[in-house]
Formats: structure tokens, C-alpha cells, sequence
């Protein structure tokens, strides 16, 4: 029986779970705890002990990263919000709910209360038979089932009940979407550039540490494009000559680089999740140490194998491939093998 996934969606390989984001929380030295506060009728405070004694709960969930990556069948145990709120007792004008991580920048996330619960959100502590391990959010981290991961916080310490809603760190800094349902492909916001603005960034050709997520670009001539430093989630490069342009340190997390032509084009230490390069001439790109968690180099349109090109002085890093999906992988180790492109630490 064929699997169904959300528009745009991949599956990783059997067994990963790729690691997104911060690695470890602000601290991990000091006694984990979960507050519920905000408007609640009895603000409490739970230790991650007292929180491992409740009723537990056991749901098989399907991952779903924003960043076009899919793990499916994930068995998660802990409480479940409901329960939890039940202790808390919300007061009836509360109707959104803040979920906030123990994380350096201080993660938070929202959602409305009434699809948090009609989601069967999870405060989970286990994961596939064992400790939710901390490089996933592990002690404490809520899962949203139905809704893409950035709505579920990793290293969870706070449950904040609402009256109004407040937009969390990646809805607010990235443009993240907040209802971020997957099966709608709610990923981001619309961007806020207007026609004169795109224009004479296009004239430029300097995007070096702007935030353009969604800029329009297809089509274009690029070539030597300073994009060091960009924040371009999203963003159509696609048919487009960006020929020794330079995208250093840019976020291109979900960007469409169909058929252009990147000859020479440094994407060095790039977040390149979910971009995808199929049809691209990449002869001469550099992508080592960049991110490439759910990019595709390879695609069937209309019935024909659409590939990026390679050659000798194509340059990736063993350590950013392997975490790419099982086909697009060894699309890119058969295409390296044949153009005598270079795949560090392999």
C-alpha cells in the first residue's frame, strides 16, 4: 500500500531522525521542571519526576519537518495537554496556548487551544521505547500531531494558557506560518516585499544580510549575486543565472533552484534544507559543510528525470549528504562517482 505523505513531503531513511536546530538547551545542569501559568485558575509547577508519575499516554505520531523531511510512526509516550490542563483548571476566557523551551534564543511556539487539544497534543517524555534524548528536545517536549515540527518546542518548561495569541520565535523572527498545518503546506507567511523594493534589489544584486524570504527571483540574470549572510527561505531562484554568485551562511531552507545555472556558486555553511537543485548545472558549486536535510537533486517531471550536473570541481561534505533522503542520496554518490566530483570525509 502506497504511503501517503503531505504535499512536498519526503521520507528519511530507516532508523535517522534528523537533528534540526539548537543541540542542547540553555543549561543541563539544573533540575527540569514544567510551569503551567498564564490564565489559569491554579498556576503549578511539576518536576520532571512528578510529571513522569502522571497517567501516561502512548501515541504513534508521524513527523513532519517544515523543511520537506518526514518520519513516520514514531511511538511517543508522556501526558497528554489535556490531562495536564485539567490539574491547571484554564479560566474560560483562556483560548490560546504558549508552549516556551529552556533554549538560548528562548523558542516559544502557540497555537489555539482548541486545535491544540483537538490535536491530542502530547507532553512527551519518551520516544520510541527510551528517554526523548536531548539533541531531540528530550526531557520534555510537546508533540503536535497534525502540524508541522516547529510547532512541537523542544526542552519544554513553560505552558502558558492566553486570552490573546502570541506569535512564537520562528512565526515572529522567520516568518514561520502559525497554523502550520502540513497537508495545507502552510509553511511560511506571505512575503512582505513590494514590486519596487524586489526591483531594485534585482538591480543591485546585493541581498548580503537582508531578510527577503519569498523574494520572487526566476528567470533572472544573477550572476555574481551577494547573497552572503540572506535570509531567503523560500525564495524562487528557479531557470534563473546565478553563475559565482555568493551564498555563504544564507538560509535557502525551501528555495527553488530548478534548472538555474549555479557554475561556481559558493553555498558554503548554507542552510540549504528543502532547496531544491534538480536541473541545476552546480559545476563548480561549492556545498561543503552546508545543511542539506531534505534537498533533492533529482526529480521526475512529467514522466522525464530531471537532474542537477556535476563535475570535478563540484565540492560536497560527506558529514551534510548522509542525512539526505535514501533516493536523492545515492543520486548524488552515483553522479559524484561518474563527473569525478569531490565528496569530503567520505
Amino acid at each position: 500500500m502506497a504511503i501517503k505523505l503531505p504535499p512536498g513531503q519526503q521520507l528519511v531513511a530507516p532508523g535517522k531522525w534528523p537533528m534540526i536546530g539548537e543541540k542542547e538547551p540553555a543549561s543541563v545542569d539544573h533540575e527540569w521542571s514544567l510551569a503551567i501559568s498564564g490564565a489559569v485558575e491554579n498556576p503549578i509547577v511539576f518536576t520532571l519526576d512528578q510529571l513522569t508519575r502522571l497517567p501516561q499516554t502512548r501515541q504513534t505520531i508521524d513527523i513532519h519537518c517544515v523543511t520537506r523531511w518526514s518520519k513516520l510512526g514514531v511511538v511517543f509516550e508522556g501526558v497528554s495537554l489535556a490531562d495536564l490542563l485539567k490539574l491547571a483548571c484554564p479560566d474560560p476566557a483562556a483560548r490560546f496556548i504558549s508552549f516556551a523551551s529552556h533554549s538560548t534564543r528562548k523558542h516559544s511556539t502557540s497555537l489555539s487551544l482548541e486545535v491544540a487539544l483537538n490535536q491530542k497534543t502530547l507532553i512527551a517524555t519518551r520516544a520510541d521505547g527510551a528517554s526523548l534524548a536531548v539533541e531531540h528536545g528530550g526531557p520534555i517536549r510537546n508533540i503536535v500531531p497534525g502540524r508541522y515540527f516547529y510547532k512541537s518546542v523542544k526542552w519544554l518548561n513553560q505552558l502558558e494558557l492566553l486570552t490573546e495569541d502570541r506569535l512564537g520565535f520562528w512565526e515572529a523572527e522567520s516568518g514561520y506560518h502559525n497554523e502550520a498545518d502540513p497537508w495545507c503546506e502552510q509553511r511560511y507567511i506571505a512575503s512582505q516585499l513590494d514590486r519596487r523594493e524586489v526591483a531594485e534589489l534585482l538591480e543591485s544584486k546585493d541581498f548580503s544580510g537582508r531578510d527577503l524570504m519569498g523574494i520572487s527571483a526566476n528567470k533572472r540574470q544573477l550572476p555574481g549575486l551577494n547573497a552572503r549572510d540572506a535570509k531567503l527561505r523560500n525564495a524562487d531562484f528557479s531557470h534563473s543565472e546565478l553563475s559565482n554568485a555568493d551564498f555563504r551562511l544564507a538560509n535557502l531552507s525551501n528555495a527553488d533552484l530548478r534548472s538555474s545555472r549555479l557554475h561556481g556558486v559558493d553555498f558554503r555553511e548554507a542552510d540549504l534544507e528543502g532547496a531544491n537543485f534538480s536541473g541545476a548545472d552546480l559545476r563548480g558549486a561549492d556545498l561543503r559543510n552546508s545543511s542539506l536535510i531534505g534537498s533533492s537533486f533529482t526529480e521526475v517531471v512529467s514522466g522525464a528525470n530531471l537532474e542537477a550536473i556535476f563535475d570535478q570541481q563540484t565540492r560536497f561534505s560527506e558529514a551534510s549528504i548522509i542525512l539526505l533522503f535514501p533516493e536523492q542520496l545515492d543520486f548524488v554518490r552515483r553522479k559524484c562517482r561518474e563527473s569525478g566530483a569531490v565528496i569530503e570525509g567520505a
